[in-house]
Formats: structure tokens, C-alpha cells, sequence
């Protein structure tokens, strides 16, 4: 029997990244148009704008959720049996383990508009992998869904 979902978050853009992210291709775009002649000034709004909102969805496509006892982060999971100390992180935090303190060989899915994030050691002696560090918003709550019961 499955178990049911115990946390589900998806890492979206924030919607005031929207605003100027479509404001500056709108921008571009009349700037392209500028150039152009006849019918060919609406094909730069064509094009750009929908590219822009297509690449805002793309980036927050990622999904992170803790069900059916494994922690899954967009493509990658982790059986829960293998997940060690759970530690939330605050924004300084998470700037440290992405900068002077990283390990190159831990698993990072790091969003930038994302302040907080959780640092996930990893058990298994199989997996070269020291820890995976996933944004979120709110550490807390993924850190008590990871946490053994």
C-alpha cells in the first residue's frame, strides 16, 4: 500500500521575477522592431515573449517531494532508509555550502530566488554522493518530513 505524500513543494519563479523578466523582452522586442519594415515589426513580440514565458516555467519546473518513502527532487531520488541528519538552512547558510564550503560531488538543486534551503546527508556507502542540498522554501517543514518517524 502506498504511503501518502508527506511533503510536495515545485520551485516556481516568484511572480515579481515575472514582471521584469517580460518587461525587458518586451523591450528587446521593440528594439528589434525598430528595425524591421511592414508586417516583420510584430514577428520580434512573437517570438520573444512566449520564449520568455516558456523559459520563466521552465526554470521553475522543478518539483521536490518526500512520498512513498523517498525523497524525490525533479529526476533524482533517495530511498529514505539512506537519508542521514537533515539540517534546514537559512539564506547565509546555503550561500556557504555553494561557495567555500561545497563539496563537488554533492548534489545540488539551488534556485537562486529560493532563499532557504536543506542539507541531506547521505548513507549510503555505495553512493560517492557526501549530501544533496535542495532549495526550498520552507526548510522546516521538509526537514520534518525527512526526519525518521
Amino acid at each position: 500500500m502506498a504511503q501518502p505524500t508527506s511533503y510536495r513543494e515545485r520551485l516556481t519563479v516568484a511572480w515579481w521575477l515575472w514582471l521584469p523578466a517580460v518587461a525587458v523582452a518586451g523591450l528587446l522586442a521593440a528594439e528589434v522592431r525598430l528595425g524591421a519594415p511592414g508586417l516583420a515589426t510584430w514577428i520580434p513580440y512573437l517570438v520573444l515573449l512566449p520564449l520568455t514565458t516558456v523559459g520563466l516555467w521552465w526554470l521553475g519546473r522543478i518539483r521536490v517531494e518526500v512520498s512513498n518513502g523517498e525523497l524525490r527532487v525533479d529526476d533524482a531520488h533517495i530511498p529514505l532508509r539512506y537519508v542521514g541528519e537533515v539540517t534546514p538552512l537559512s539564506a547565509a547558510d546555503k550561500r556557504d555550502l555553494l561557495g567555500p564550503y561545497a563539496d563537488p560531488e554533492a548534489f545540488v538543486i539551488q534556485r537562486p530566488w529560493i532563499a532557504g534551503a536543506v542539507r541531506v546527508d547521505v548513507t549510503d556507502d555505495a553512493d560517492p554522493t557526501p549530501y544533496w542540498l535542495i532549495s526550498t522554501r520552507h526548510p522546516e517543514r521538509l526537514a520534518a518530513a525527512l526526519s525518521p518517524r
